[in-house]
């Protein structure tokens, strides 16, 4: 008999559709644990060279923290970024999402209480305002994963935390301009609240906080560094109108999980994934030109921590990044 399909030609391509089926659920599990139980505490230190000072000048080290997410009895992670203070850097910049629990403040008073004795700049970002819930995480698949909750989020004591940071001699960023004195060097500071929850206001130019206008002038400033949460074209594009040499954010977790060679999947806002997390240029390209003539240095960091409610990372580990400032 011809043209028929065998009983054993059958049961072959079954025994094959099962074997492959398995082959997937085996590495899914193991992507699935390598991601819960091994990257997403696989901290990383980056550390990356921007020729942006002005021509002479010494580099200056800018330690840039972010998105932290912590709760209590992550131990590991506190005592972590505690040993970033032996970084030395001259500057610490903060760029929010601290905590993700009711009760973190002690133990994100500890990781930080090193790095509070270094000159320091911070934004808060929308889980330093309230705690995360939990949500479908399909969603951070969307271009802007903003969604109202079923039930009001739990809030964070952020006031406190403000106080603390700012008592410990950290300047407060959110919708302001401030001018610290680092390393012999003038930095003038712009910063707006986080952008994901729409609190982002640029501050007006020419204040009594812009250091580059003070008396109608422009007084010698070595670098003017603008400070955001959520990198949303909006906020980048006002920073980089308002002359920024350097813009340094957060919020992306670097898209958390991403594919090997290819990158994160999301940006949980809308900047584009290629500029996910590192070095670019705003609004064109850099590191360095080619050619991004005119524009600014970004810096975006791929966080620390997680959403509880999401505690996995792949192909993305969290890190903290050592900016070296130098002159070109």
């Amino acid at each position: 008999m011809s043209g028929g399909t065998t009983a054993t030609g059958t049961a072959g391509r079954a025994g094959t559709a099962l074997r492959a089926a398995g082959g997937l659920a085996v590495a899914g599990a193991a992507a699935l644990a390598w991601a819960s139980l091994v990257e997403v505490r696989w901290y990383a230190l980056r550390e990356v060279t921007v020729p942006v000072l002005p021509p002479g000048q010494a580099p200056l080290r800018v330690l840039h923290v972010s998105d932290l997410h912590l709760t209590p009895g992550q131990r590991r992670k506190v005592d972590w970024v505690r040993d970033l203070a032996t970084l030395d850097p001259h500057l610490v910049v903060d760029t929010g999402d601290n905590w993700a629990h009711i009760d973190a403040m002690p133990a994100l008073l500890r990781a930080l209480e090193p790095l509070l004795a270094v000159p320091g700049a911070f934004v808060l970002g929308s889980n330093d305002y309230v705690a995360p819930g939990f949500k479908n995480p399909a969603r951070y698949l969307l271009p802007d994963a903003r969604h109202a909750p079923q039930r009001p989020p739990a809030a964070l004591p952020w006031r406190e935390l403000v106080s603390r940071l700012t008592s410990a001699g950290w300047v407060d960023l959110s919708n302001r301009r401030d001018v610290l004195e680092v390393d012999g060097r003038r930095l003038s500071l712009v910063g707006t609240d986080d952008a994901h929850l729409d609190r982002d206001q640029m501050p007006p130019a020419g204040g009594p906080d812009d250091a580059r206008t003070s008396d109608g002038r422009s007084p010698a400033v070595d670098l003017h560094v603008g400070v955001t949460h959520a990198p949303y074209r909006r906020v980048l594009d006002a920073m980089h109108a308002d002359g920024v040499d350097l813009t340094i954010a957060g919020h992306t977790h670097g898209g958390q999980l991403a594919l090997p060679f290819w990158g994160a999947l999301t940006t949980n806002c809308d900047l584009d994934l290629r500029r996910a997390k590192g070095l670019h240029g705003w609004p064109g390209a850099r590191p360095d030109r080619a050619d991004g003539a005119g524009s600014s240095w970004l810096h975006v960091s791929a966080g620390l921590g997680t959403s509880p409610y999401a505690p996995v990372r792949f192909a993305c580990r969290p890190e903290a990044t050592l900016l070296t400032l130098t002159s070109p």
